[in-house]
């Protein structure tokens, strides 16, 4: 748990996500007319890594507008998906997208929840694949209880699949990412008060704090193998989804770099663990 946490966390968070939800559908980052035309939502390596789903039962924690979870089932033909997140505007977002594109909540279904809560507000018990990433954990104080919550939830003989931003990428300097400049292993809280959004830097926005925390590698897989789950694999990529120094470059598969001329670190990482 981290060593200081915020009361107004989770309030705050809330606040922020349900204001940046309609910026968000709007944006060309998240290029709703482009999904609902068939655009695969997913990265490359996420499919492979996860393999072939059809058939299976996945549940996407933390999940936004629901784009990726949407994908499992349209584009790659999981039996069954379940979104949950705790803003309510994104979640209804996520209900009408899937209304649009033809999943009725027999394939794709979305609930509001908080994602430690996740075990008492899906529908069903456990799940051949929990699925999350891409930004979600930064905003849980609690790595640990996240990890037992997540367990909880795979069905045995089914896996978590993890893609998330190398910790590493948290301590850099922001303009050129060559300079260490804030403490990895810190685990006290990082509030802010940045208007806008990723999707939309020059948005206005009222519900500006937020409050994110930072996760260590070795936390992570720890906190995953004292929940009982046994690591496949731990990969380490060195792209990532957007321009998180500006020193980035965008490549030709639509992924961020840094230039040749910068040596290469981790900019991602993605796990599976199994439940034997």
């Amino acid at each position: 748990m981290s060593t200081s946490t915020p009361p107004d966390w989770r309030a705050a968070n809330r606040a922020h996500w349900d204001e940046r939800v309609p910026l968000h559908v709007a944006s060309d980052y998240y290029d709703l007319e482009g999904f609902r035309s068939g655009t695969d939502a997913l990265r490359d390596f996420e499919v492979a890594e996860i393999g072939d789903v059809t058939g299976k039962s996945l549940l996407h924690l933390q999940c936004h507008i629901g784009l990726d979870t949407m994908s499992w089932a349209r584009d790659h033909g999981a039996a069954r998906v379940v979104g949950l997140d705790f803003s309510g505007p994104a979640v209804e977002a996520a209900r009408e997208l899937a209304a649009e594109i033809g999943l009725g909540p027999e394939r794709a279904a979305f609930v509001e929840a908080d994602v430690y809560d996740a075990p008492s507000a899906v529908p069903e018990q456990a799940y051949d694949i929990v699925y999350t990433g891409t930004g979600a954990l930064c905003w849980l104080p609690d790595i640990e209880q996240w990890a037992r919550t997540a367990a909880s939830l795979v069905a045995p003989g089914g896996f978590l699949y993890l893609a998330e931003f190398h910790p590493l990428t948290d301590i850099l300097d922001d303009q050129t990412g060559t300079r260490v400049v804030r403490d990895y292993f810190t685990r006290d809280a990082h509030v802010s008060e940045e208007s806008g959004t990723y999707a939309d830097l020059e948005a206005e926005t009222v519900h500006n704090r937020s409050v994110e925390w930072q996760h260590t590698m070795g936390a992570v897989v720890s906190a995953l193998a004292a929940a009982g789950l046994r690591l496949d694999f731990l990969h380490e990529h060195d792209a990532s989804l957007y321009q998180r120094f500006e020193s980035f470059e965008r490549s030709g598969d639509g992924y961020y770099r840094f230039p040749d001329t910068h040596a290469r670190i981790p900019l991602m990482y993605s796990l599976r663990a199994a439940k034997p």
